[in-house]
């Protein structure tokens, strides 16, 4: 199912800053966002959508500033596409339910996939685990 809503919708239910990062592929500066250093056991969702798209097991410190994980929470939930953008060649990665833009995917992670998901706190909703 994927989630589908106006510009107008969009600009309702996010923040600003959400609005920014999600819907419009902004970045917030290294070392701000809620979630860069946060060790809290759980999973991730998409601010946007609620979609589930990172486990806490994933995650590590990657020493750039922002939410990184080894690794989605299923094959289906990230979306990836090239970004040109700023000179650079990368690989975008989305939501894949409601293509909300969380960051970008490098090989420079860890095993055992070798990659880095660096996402954008704002993008992100943590949902601890129930103690």
């Amino acid at each position: 199912m994927t989630t589908t809503k106006s510009d107008a919708e969009w600009r309702d239910k996010l923040t600003p800053e959400q609005y920014n990062v999600c819907r419009c592929g902004g970045t917030e500066p290294a070392f701000t966002g809620k979630y860069w250093d946060t060790k809290t056991p759980g999973t991730y969702h998409c601010a946007a959508c609620d979609t589930a798209l990172f486990s806490s097991e994933t995650k590590y410190d990657s020493g750039s500033g922002w939410p990184s994980f080894w690794a989605p929470i299923s094959e289906g939930a990230i979306a990836e596409k090239n970004d040109t953008s700023h000179g650079m060649v990368r690989t975008e990665i989305l939501c894949a339910n409601c293509e909300s833009h969380l960051g970008h995917v490098f090989p420079d992670g860890p095993q055992p996939t070798g990659l880095r998901y660096c996402t954008n706190s704002a993008s992100l909703h943590l949902k601890p685990l129930a103690e």
